[in-house]
């Protein structure tokens, strides 16, 4: 597998970018403003995140989805570390990501890799999304942040 900065020429992978975040609204506002990765196997994209600076020295991991026919096998582990890495590479002191409060997966993903919780945006997902998301069994509507110091 190989990890790469999304070339400018490129159609970023919308089908996975929708799979992290069902408001394709949003997807295309932070396109615009971020930077996408995309890791690679066999010649297909397999996996997608993106960064967005959002304070002086922070960058946020806005967007991370790995194929479903990939999933559980290490990929979205491998995208957050290589997101560690890049974010430190241009000089960013703290990388940021918020995730839902049914994203159990997720949340335990990020701490493994080193992100520690800094707090929870109440109804944030019902603020800023018409459909309701379930995942899980459970209601998403809060976001839980994370941030690690790099």
């Amino acid at each position: 597998m190989v990890i790469r900065k999304l070339n400018i020429n490129e159609q970023p992978p919308m089908d996975l970018l929708i799979l992290a975040d069902p408001s394709r609204i949003l997807v295309e506002e932070y396109m615009q403003r971020g930077e996408c990765f995309v890791a690679e196997s066999a010649g297909q994209i397999i996996g997608v995140y993106v960064l967005l600076p959002t304070r002086p020295k922070t960058v946020e991991l806005v967007n991370i989805a790995v194929k479903e026919t990939h999933q559980g096998k290490g990929v979205g582990k491998q995208l957050v570390m290589n997101a560690i890495e890049v974010a430190k590479s241009m000089g960013y002191r703290t990388i940021e990501v918020g995730t839902g409060n049914s994203s159990i997966g997720q949340i335990a993903l990020y701490q493994k890799c080193g992100f520690r919780i800094v707090g929870i945006d109440i109804d944030f997902f019902i603020r800023h999304y018409s459909d309701v998301i379930f995942e899980n069994g459970i209601h998403c509507k809060d976001m839980v942040r994370l941030a690690l110091d790099l």
